[in-house]
């Protein structure tokens, strides 16, 4: 579980129980200031058809889901416009993280596995664009966050890292435990 911060915008991605207004009718998908706010958390899982073992290393080009925590929605693209910037409409979708196939995002990072402190691009599996925000601002009612969307383009604009959250260490031996 981590918020992850736009590194150009220095915004947290963020979601909550506000549906667009347009394209899709989805919940809201939008880049927020605060650090502290606890709709940002996302938890981070393998795809719908495989195992994923808890505090696994999530390998560069590996394909995940975003879990929104406090909502169970999955982070989500798909061919509508986005309501400020008229790029590709980036929500969330499903319920208690079970969407569909447009939920899939490949994590790309320059060695083998996502690094803490790494700055990675989240690619859409189905439509190939960039999670991306650019700084357009809404108004009423969520005045202030910005616009996340989807971009064609790998750019400065779409870079994330990994900030607050729960890290979790593989285990040496699965059959060895050490907590109580």
């Amino acid at each position: 579980v981590v918020k992850l911060l736009n590194t150009r915008h220095s915004v947290r991605l963020h979601s909550h129980e506000v549906k667009y207004g347009s394209g899709s009718g989805q919940q809201s998908v939008t880049g927020v200031e605060a650090s502290d706010d606890a709709n940002s958390y996302w938890r981070i899982r393998g795809k719908s058809d495989s195992s994923c073992q808890r505090g696994t290393p999530v390998k560069c080009g590996q394909a995940i889901r975003l879990t929104h925590v406090n909502t169970g929605k999955n982070l989500h693209t798909h061919h509508f416009s986005s309501p400020l910037s008229n790029n590709q409409e980036v929500s969330a979708f499903g319920d208690d993280g079970e969407g569909d196939d447009l939920d899939f995002w490949i994590v790309q990072c320059s060695g083998t596995y996502w690094e803490r402190e790494d700055a990675v691009r989240f690619k859409h599996v189905g439509t190939e664009v960039f999670l991306s925000i650019t700084g357009e601002q809404y108004g009423h009612p969520i005045r202030g966050q910005r616009e996340v969307h989807g971009m064609p383009a790998a750019n400065h604009h779409n870079y994330w890292k990994a900030m607050e959250g729960v890290f979790i260490k593989p285990s040496l031996d699965p059959a060895k435990h050490d907590e109580l």
